[in-house]
């Protein structure tokens, strides 16, 4: 697997399930954590383990359940990639952290975090990788970083449509 820039969540899988991970010396993987709607997993199951059970609704319980069931899995796939080039209890500790909310879901795991976590990163990327690249330029996304709001901007008046002013204490 090359990896020029980043290999995130799915690209790490990729990359646990190859043979060899090639990287740039400035490019990263990421958490594999599984993602329940705009909830970490691991974040779900905390929500248990701090609140008695009777101060949880329904809906969050049904959520820790599937979040459970999300992280046993991915742990389990992680630690199935990783069997044949690691020892089990290696490849269950590598799983653990890679999927169990260790970082948030964007955390950049360096070449040199990779090799300290036990995995055989090399950084002999070949330049024709940047090459290929180079023929297949990205387009740019086409969103504003700063959002027009017209003043005065608070709770609408009810009724009149029409913002109510502002208290400016």
């Amino acid at each position: 697997m090359f990896v020029p820039h980043y290999a995130m969540s799915g690209g790490t899988l990729i990359s646990l399930a190859a043979d060899d991970i090639v990287m740039a010396d400035n490019a990263v993987l990421g958490p594999v954590d599984p993602q329940l709607g705009q909830s970490p997993a691991a974040s779900i199951m905390k929500v248990l383990e701090r609140k008695p059970i009777k101060e949880i609704d329904d809906a969050t319980i049904i959520q820790a359940d599937l979040a459970e069931k999300a992280l046993r899995q991915v742990e389990r796939t992680v630690r199935d990639l990783l069997n044949d080039r690691m020892p089990d209890e290696q490849a269950a500790s590598l799983a653990h952290t890679l999927a169990g909310g260790t970082w948030t879901h964007d955390y950049p795991i360096s070449v040199t975090e990779a090799r300290e976590l036990g995995l055989a990163v090399s950084t002999d990327l070949p330049s024709e990788i940047f090459e290929v690249m180079g023929l297949y330029p990205q387009t740019t996304q086409r969103r504003p970083s700063v959002e027009y709001i017209p003043l005065p901007y608070g709770p609408h008046d009810r009724g009149s449509g029409r913002p109510a002013p502002r208290d400016r204490r």
